[in-house]
């Protein structure tokens, strides 16, 4: 199997040279975030005052974790390490409330963003003379924007076709020859269901890879992709905190992800102490960005939950690699590629007064797509029973949760007393997806 390099010194360097890499980018790291309020608080009550605090990666342990909710608590400039003028881009992404937390990106961090990402894709045999047609969203999500600008780099020709208007995607396939998709398992499988309506079949296509991700999926998944397009389709990691998609990648092996350790220093931790558990034992992703000085973020716990491979790859590269998404620690729920929180939908409905105290929010597949569900009881002093009235409502709740999640959900009107109460804790969300 042919192996292609996009930096074949670092991608194979030996564990000394990258742990002496990730060390000077440590220190440099510090440098900048103790031009943040945030570590400016934070650093000196641990004894790190000055780069030079930092003696060894074992010192990394001393700087506080950090949670999405310290970046929405802070937001919007409390991580930012720079003045704005040094800024080319932010990004944002949800948070648990309607206050977004935000990515604020200097040309140097949005160029080594860039590199690492064509790195990734040059892993998977794509080069130049592809055609790859991104199909997630741009804007303030990173997925899109992030993946083009890699692309570019690399020297693939790329259509910013965006997501959704399944004809028009499948039209761009055609006409222009596209090679690779990015793009979510769940859309992909839709469009796959949907090529017959639009006279259209896989021969039409030029299709060869698929970079799929966003959203958890299976093995079982990826397999289905393969067979029904008869393509290769890898896995990627990534989240907005750390820069989008290039976070970590699989190379032409399939064999997990290559998380890139020369941007990013990668711990595992037990979710409930803190403590790192050993290799091969599933825990919490840790991450800390050593390539965004605009807006350093140290030791971010990201909720999601993997483990770290112990055997090396055959393809050469020494980068760790860990395995595909396993879950998530907290309650976040990824709906079609979008990150949302059951509390933000709480906080919507609850706003309003024809809106009782009782909902539930279910989630369920329909064809390849999820769908979701807000199913909520009526406040019967102030809601009339009018049809009218009912469609009324419904298009005011649809349309205030879309604002606030980004997602349009099917909304259920109840009278009161007929969504179930529980004495215990409430069972406010009912996932009916095929558990991974």
């Amino acid at each position: 199997m042919e192996i292609h390099y996009w930096n074949k010194e670092i991608e194979t360097a030996d564990r000394k040279t990258i742990q002496a890499v990730q060390l000077q980018r440590l220190k440099a790291m510090v440098a900048s975030a103790l031009h943040t309020p945030f570590y400016k608080r934070k650093l000196p009550t641990v004894g790190i005052n000055s780069p030079d605090d930092i003696k060894s990666l074992d010192d990394l342990k001393k700087i506080p974790l950090a949670s999405k909710e310290d970046l929405r608590q802070n937001y919007p400039k409390g991580f930012l390490a720079v003045d704005t003028s040094e800024v080319v881009r932010i990004h944002t992404s949800s948070g648990t409330t309607g206050i977004p937390t935000v990515i604020y990106l200097s040309a140097a961090d949005l160029d080594a963003a860039t590199d690492i990402m064509a790195r990734s894709i040059v892993a998977t045999g794509a080069t130049r003379g592809d055609v790859l047609q991104n199909m997630m969203s741009y804007g303030l999500f990173t997925g899109g924007l992030c993946m083009h600008y890699g692309a570019e780099r690399v020297g693939l020709m790329v259509i910013p076709a965006a997501g959704g208007n399944t004809k028009r995607q499948i039209q761009l396939m055609k006409d222009f020859g596209t090679t690779v998709l990015h793009i979510t398992p769940s859309y992909l499988l839709h469009i796959h269901s949907t090529l017959g309506e639009f006279g259209t079949s896989v021969k039409d296509l030029s299709l060869k890879k698929a970079f799929i991700g966003a959203e958890p999926h299976s093995e079982n998944t990826r397999k289905k992709i393969e067979e029904l397009y008869g393509i290769d389709a890898y896995n990627s990691y990534g989240l907005s905190e750390m820069n989008g998609p290039g976070v970590a990648f699989e190379c032409v092996y399939k064999n997990d992800l290559h998380l890139w350790e020369d941007a990013y220093i990668l711990e595992v931790i037990d979710p409930k102490t803190g403590d790192p558990v050993p290799d091969g034992q599933e825990g919490e992703v840790v991450l800390t960005n050593l390539i965004r000085h605009a807006m350093p973020l140290m030791r971010y716990r990201t909720r999601d939950r993997a483990f770290v491979h112990t055997d090396p790859c055959p393809c050469g590269r020494t980068h760790r690699r860990i395995s595909r998404i396993l879950g998530r620690t907290d309650d976040m729920l990824i709906i079609n590629g979008v990150n949302i929180f059951p509390s933000q939908i709480e906080e919507v409905i609850m706003k309003i007064p024809e809106v009782g105290t009782n909902y539930q929010i279910y989630v369920e597949k329909q064809g390849s797509l999820d769908k979701l569900i807000v199913k909520v009881e009526l406040y019967s002093k102030m809601f009339l029973g009018e049809a009218k009235q009912i469609d009324k409502l419904k298009a005011k709740i649809s349309d205030e949760l879309r604002a606030s999640i980004t997602i349009k959900p099917v909304i259920e009107l109840h009278e009161p007393g007929v969504l179930p109460v529980f004495e215990g804790k409430a069972v406010r969300v009912v996932d009916k997806r095929e558990k991974l």
